[in-house]
């Protein structure tokens, strides 16, 4: 069963403008012959039995917006495929990542996740807090991860409140401004290589080199693609994390130093894919394939990772598409 009957895609978007309007255009080109169509989700004001409007969702933008991920949640109960499934990207963090490739045979710095510097108001630190050691022994965490280390929080993304730290002062300094956010310390790989892969569909692997210094124009390097036994492993270890996560869009940052890539940043469930980032050639090859997969998905042709493992489903009558 798809949502309401319909085969229609919705798309949710921040502010990014290239992507947008060539992939609706696509989907609706694409999936003419067979009835699927593809439009800008339009939302507001959710009843609990409402039914999707759309049977494919593509969201990128509802970490940002809490009101799309509360209906995006209900909206797969109902039936619609939601590209990524809301209720896993809320519940991802860097630091269980981090453990899962671990377990997954995929290399990964170092890592430690810290107590937060500050909570909410109502958090009394003489028994709300009884649990924590305190101080934190700093020592101690730096001969895990030694030093320089990467101080950063432990969801998010776009480089945001990142830290380079050399000493214990400048990480305690950098810790105490990090405010309620939750923040892991992660060994500094000092890279001699750097491959981003693109992944769509947990199927499909592009892989890129990627300098995250230069300018975010320019950090894509189209020129120099990874081959050989690099391009073998950087889309085997992709592969390997986003068929575990489930992510049907994701990208998988890999730092590479002497031979050995360290996946450092994977848990990127709306990536970039505006053509002035990833240059045409990337973009043709993210259009063709989030086309299919969401025609796919409008036609019942493919099901969804998380189709009928949600808890919920042994509890009603069945799971949509059962």
């Amino acid at each position: 069963m798809r949502a309401s009957g319909t085969r229609r895609v919705g798309l949710l978007v921040g502010r990014e403008n290239t992507f947008p309007q060539r992939f609706l255009d696509a989907v609706c080109e694409r999936g003419r012959e067979h009835g699927v169509t593809a439009e800008l989700a339009l939302l507001g004001g959710t009843g609990e039995l409402d039914e999707p409007s759309y049977s494919v969702i593509v969201d990128r933008i509802s970490h940002e917006v809490p009101y799309y991920r509360a209906y995006l949640k209900s909206a797969v109960l109902l039936g619609a495929v939601v590209v990524n499934d809301p209720f896993w990207w809320e519940a991802d963090e860097k630091f269980f990542e981090c453990t899962l490739a671990r377990r997954l045979g995929v290399a990964v710095p170092r890592t430690v996740v810290l107590p937060n510097k500050e909570y909410i108001d109502d958090i009394d630190h003489t028994t709300s807090l009884r649990n924590l050691r305190y101080p934190l022994d700093w020592e101690a965490i730096v001969r895990r991860t030694g030093l320089p280390a990467i101080l950063k929080p432990n969801t998010g993304g776009g480089w945001k409140d990142v830290s380079l730290v050399t000493t214990i002062p400048e990480l305690v300094e950098a810790y105490d401004r990090s405010g309620r956010k939750t923040m892991i310390l992660q060994e500094f790989i000092e890279w001699d290589d750097y491959v981003r892969c693109i992944c769509i569909g947990r199927e499909h692997v592009l892989p890129l080199r990627y300098d995250p210094r230069a300018p975010f124009e320019r950090r894509y390097v189209i020129d120099r693609p990874p081959d050989g036994e690099l391009r073998r492993r950087a889309i085997a270890d992709a592969g390997r994390l986003v068929q575990a996560l489930g992510y049907d869009m994701d990208t998988v940052e890999f730092a590479v130093r002497d031979g050995t890539l360290y996946a450092i940043d994977f848990l990127n469930p709306a990536p970039d894919f505006d053509d002035f980032s990833i240059k045409a050639q990337a973009f043709d090859w993210v259009l063709d394939r989030m086309t299919d997969l969401v025609i796919r998905y409008a036609l019942g042709a493919a099901e969804p990772p998380w189709r009928g493992e949600h808890r919920w489903w042994k509890h009603v009558d069945a799971p949509p598409g059962a």
